[in-house]
């Protein structure tokens, strides 16, 4: 099984692409997960450059972007229509010998948003099937992550709708809580079609409101990342186990004993919930050491530091659990 690290879980330490790759290297992982932004160019030649540097490291590249939906609140029309973005991020990752190219539908505002989920589906499977003959003859698979937007039932029907020959499931256990979800649940809907993953540990608990959670490093967690890390081991054996480490951010309510919430979940399956309801009575909150802001785009100086060694402290220790469960 290949261990990877996306790259995002060190976003704060003002690293290069190649210095990113090095600091791979240095962990021992297999694959170098890329957002668009962490490459820091589109330029052919800089990108070749990095693309032959990770080989010479031995490490396979990744890639990801943004929404390819263009009814989510993420999706950002400035840079073209969703096709037309995703079209050059096929050349892109085509260019890095990425294998799947990471997309989103958006996020968990998109399920509070005036357009229903159908429709924000609808119209990711559209901008899918449009690059379907770009994506085959490249053979790269687009593996669509739920990004606290997607409970496990949708990603699936997602994927068999768009076509499973070019479309995956890149699998984030950490976005499955977000929405009152256990990850087992998102991990058994969409098993078969598991071609990335971004993995985060999880502390959940009861809350006078519903639940609360809160993102940990691997081990830390109640929500049963091990038993997923063996299932994942069996059942997904081409896809890489990337970790994508956010700590530092505070504990997260999910109101779901309040009026209103349940209406964004109108075709929720209450036997689903009900195994996400047993983690939350069994958890107890996070009782470690951690620097967590509010506004992770806005820290304050004094904390700039601390979250920079937090990050990588979180990082490797995380690499070493990966690396002792994925025997």
């Amino acid at each position: 099984m290949r261990l990877g690290l996306d790259l995002y879980s060190v976003r704060s330490q003002g690293w290069n692409a190649l210095q990113m790759l090095d600091y791979c290297h240095e962990l021992g992982v297999a694959v170098a997960h890329f957002g668009l932004g962490e490459l820091g160019t589109t330029d052919t030649e800089a990108l070749t450059a990095i693309r032959d540097y990770a080989d010479q490291l031995g490490l396979e590249i990744e890639l990801g972007m943004g929404s390819i939906c263009e009814t989510s609140v993420t999706f950002n029309p400035r840079d073209g229509s969703a096709v037309d973005q995703t079209r050059r991020a096929l050349e892109i990752a085509a260019l890095l010998d990425s294998r799947v190219l990471k997309v989103l539908l958006g996020n968990r505002e998109d399920r509070w948003s005036s357009t229903p989920m159908a429709t924000h589906i609808a119209n990711c499977v559209a901008t899918c099937r449009a690059v379907r003959e770009q994506a085959r003859d490249l053979e790269i698979t687009l593996a669509v992550e739920n990004h606290g937007d997607l409970q496990g039932w949708e990603l699936q029907h997602l994927i068999e709708e768009a076509g499973p020959d070019y479309v995956g499931a890149c699998l984030d256990p950490g976005n499955s809580v977000s929405l009152a979800e256990d990850p087992l649940v998102t991990f058994e809907h969409v098993a078969p079609h598991v071609v990335a993953s971004h993995i985060r540990d999880s502390v959940v608990w009861s809350h006078p409101r519903g639940a609360a959670y809160q993102w940990v490093a691997l081990g830390e967690g109640n929500v049963g990342l091990a038993t997923l890390a063996r299932r994942f081991q069996a059942a997904c054996q081409t896809a890489a186990f990337t970790l994508e480490i956010l700590t530092g951010i505070p504990p997260r309510v999910l109101p779901y004993l309040e009026d209103g919430y349940w209406e964004a979940f109108s075709e929720a399956r209450a036997w689903e919930f009900a195994r996400f309801e047993r983690l939350v009575q069994k958890g107890q909150p996070f009782a470690g050491t951690m620097v967590a802001v509010v506004d992770c785009d806005a820290v304050p100086p004094a904390y700039v530091d601390a979250l920079r060694a937090q990050q990588c402290y979180d990082v490797e220790r995380s690499v070493t659990y990966a690396k002792s469960i994925m025997r």
